[in-house]
Formats: C-alpha cells, sequence, structure tokens
C-alpha cells in the first residue's frame, strides 16, 4: 500500500552549535617586545530556526529527517580575528504548526503567519578574546573566555490545518464531493465509507474576487473521540476553522441524532470546538420537493442555522457559500491572533552582557566562577 503524502506529525532531535573560544594570544613582532594581547573572540554557534512557509501544507519534507544539527562557531586566533559563527538550522513549516517538547509535552510555540520566524535552539556566544581583560594592573591576562555550550532539545512538530471553515459529518455524507464542487480540490470520491484518509483543503471562490478555505476531514463515527474509527487523529484539524459546517444527508434515518452525535464527539475530543459557529447542511437533496423539505425542517435541530443542498446537482450553493461568508465576516466570530514574527523560545542565552559586564551573569566553569579565573590583580 502506498504511502500518504499527508504527514502531520514528527519528532525530531535538535541541537544549536556552541560558540567559538576566545583566543589567548599576546602579540609578537619585531621592535614590538610588549605587544601585549591580541587574542580574538570566538564565533557564535549557529541557532535552529523555525521559519513558515506557505508553500507547504504537510510535515512530509520531514518525515525521515531524525536529527538536525547547527554548526559550531570558530576560535578567535591572534591580531584580534573574530572566530567564524557557525550555520544557522532552518526548518521550513507549513502555517499551522505546533511545537511541543517530546519529553515533557511541554508547548513551546506555533508558527501561524507566512515568513515569522521563531528561535527555537539558540546558539551559544562566543567566548571573549584575551584583550577584552586587560587592565591597568594586568596588561598581560593569558585567560580568555570559553564558548557557551550548545542547547538541545527534542521536539514534536504538530501540523494543524489552518482553514476558515471545517466540514464534520459521518463517512459518506458528501464533504468530499462539496469540496470538489466549490472549490478545485480533487478528492478522492467513491461510494464507500472512509474514502477520506487524509485532510484535504480546498480554496472557494467568492464574489468580487474574495475567497475562503474549507477544510475536509475523514468522516467522524460514534466513539471517534476515544479513538474509533480515523477522526481521533483528525480532529485537531478543525480546532483552528472559525465555523464548522456540519454535514448529514437528507436520507439520514435521524439526522437529529447524528447531528447530536457529531456535537458529543467534538465535545468530548475538546468543549472549545462547541463554542464555535455552526451550519447544518443537509445533503444529497436533489431529488425533494419544496413541501418535502419543509416537512423536513421541522424535525432538524433548533438553535442553527440549516442550508438544503444538493453538490451533485448544484442546488443551494451559492445560499450555503454566502452564509458562510456572513458567518465569517460576522464580528462576534472573529479569532483574535497575537502573532510574534520572531520570537525566541530559546532558554538561558540571553545577550545580557556589556562592556561594564562582559560576562553576563558570573558563569561556573570546573566549580569555580570565571570572574575568578582572570589573572588580574584588583
Amino acid at each position: 500500500m502506498a504511502e500518504s503524502n499527508f504527514v502531520d506529525y514528527v519528532t525530531i532531535y535538535c541541537r544549536s552549535g556552541k560558540g567559538g573560544r576566545g583566543c589567548s594570544h599576546l602579540h609578537r613582532a619585531k621592535y614590538i617586545p610588549k605587544g601585549g594581547p591580541d587574542g580574538g573572540d570566538g564565533g557564535k554557534g549557529g541557532s535552529v530556526i523555525l521559519h513558515g512557509n506557505r508553500n507547504y501544507w504537510t510535515l512530509l519534507h520531514l518525515r525521515y529527517q531524525r536529527h538536525l544539527f547547527a554548526t559550531d562557531g570558530q576560535a578567535g586566533s591572534e591580531n584580534k580575528s573574530f572566530g567564524k559563527d557557525g550555520q544557522d538550522v532552518t526548518i521550513e513549516v507549513p502555517m499551522g504548526t505546533v511545537v511541543y517538547d517530546a519529553d515533557t509535552g511541554e508547548y513551546l510555540c506555533e508558527v501561524t503567519d507566512h515568513d515569522q520566524q521563531i528561535v527555537l535552539l539558540k546558539g551559544g556566544r562566543g567566548g571573549l578574546g584575551n584583550w577584552h581583560f586587560r587592565t591597568a594592573t594586568n596588561q598581560t591576562p593569558t585567560y580568555a573566555q570559553p564558548g557557551e555550550p550548545a542547547q538541545e532539545r527534542r521536539i514534536v512538530l504538530e501540523l494543524k490545518l489552518l482553514a476558515d471553515v471545517g466540514l464534520v459529518g459521518f463517512p459518506n455524507a458528501g464533504k468530499s464531493t462539496l469540496l470538489s464542487s466549490v472549490s478545485a480540490a480533487k478528492p478522492k470520491i467513491a461510494d464507500y465509507p472512509f474514502t477520506t484518509m487524509e485532510p484535504n483543503l480546498g480554496l472557494v471562490p467568492y464574489r468580487d474576487n474574495r475567497s475562503f478555505v474549507i477544510a475536509d476531514i475523514p468522516g467522524i463515527i460514534e466513539g471517534a473521540s476515544e479513538g474509533k474509527g480515523l477522526g481521533l487523529r483528525f480532529l485537531r484539524h478543525i480546532e483552528r476553522n472559525s465555523t464548522l459546517l456540519f454535514m448529514i444527508p437528507a436520507d439520514s434515518q435521524d439526522i437529529r441524532k447524528e447531528y447530536e452525535i457529531l456535537l458529543n464527539e467534538l465535545g468530548t475530543y475538546n468543549p472549545d470546538l462547541l463554542d464555535k459557529q455552526r451550519l447544518l447542511a443537509i445533503t444529497k437533496c436533489d431529488m425533494l420537493d419544496d413541501e418535502l423539505i419543509d416537512e423536513m425542517r421541522a424535525e432538524l435541530p433548533d438553535g442553527v442555522p440549516t442550508v438544503f443542498i444538493s453538490a451533485v446537482a448544484g442546488k443551494g450553493l451559492d445560499e450555503l457559500k454566502d452564509m458562510l461568508w456572513a458567518m465569517l465576516n460576522d464580528e462576534a466570530n472573529r479569532i483574535q491572533t497575537f502573532t510574534h514574527r520572531n520570537l525566541d523560545v530559546s532558554h538561558g542565552l540571553e545577550d545580557d552582557y556589556t562592556e561594564d559586564n562582559p560576562f553576563g551573569e558570573d558563569r561556573i566553569i570546573d566549580g569555580v566562577a570565571e570572574s575568578d579565573l582572570i589573572e588580574e590583580d584588583w
């Protein structure tokens, strides 16, 4: 059986680069017997950076990527020559990617925008060369800082698709047929359950060159929130949809009961899903006349807008798009998203040193405070 091209969960071990060691060197040249210290600074280590990229919609390219290492900074050298900085590693991810610590489960960050950058692991600072440590009482210091160590972490990348509308329904409810009718998406369509084995996205054109995105996930069955069927694995892909479109076929034995089952499964998986705006579409209505539709309306769930459609016949699709567009642009339905374009979620490597305090906080090296290692007589 061919492997799926849709991958929404990967684990990767990442490590940033350590900083290069500062150089300890005393300048020696003809006619300059006391040239003084001239050891250069070490280069900083490379960082591990996440980069949001709209050209990706799956984590497939990372499926077999088990390790990602940034390179170390190089040591400084004489004549105050700085060491070369390590090279960063950039992980291209689709928008909607959430990052967790694989060992603790701690939430780290999420990528929601194209070109958004997040520093996951910051490279170590390069050590200062010995010329930084000359004083009036010590003109030839031999101490130079070591570079800061690398950071390492096992991370989980989990993709949650970003779409405006999420399709919710039992298998064979007509979700894929609708998606193919209102967008250019071409999901697999067949007359048997679980035809859709992975999520699909479709861009729905609307009036005046406007559009919105619909996400189709595999059908939900009773017990999906407990792991039955395929629903549990893919329910996270509708967590970010601002509107949920419930789809139930007109030939269902009990439309109200199916709707309540779907609501229960979503609420069990994540109660926040019940706070989203909902629209109920009764599908496969091409054979229903107006009188029968009016009779069915009396049996439908209360408090949820309803539309009768037939994706095959094109019936009710314009009304459906009008209703979805109105719901998506309802002021009460707008989701406030706070996006930080250049976040640093690394820990412990802040640029807190200055010329007056070149160490930041005093570091412990082999059990001794670093400031005590400097050959100075205060």
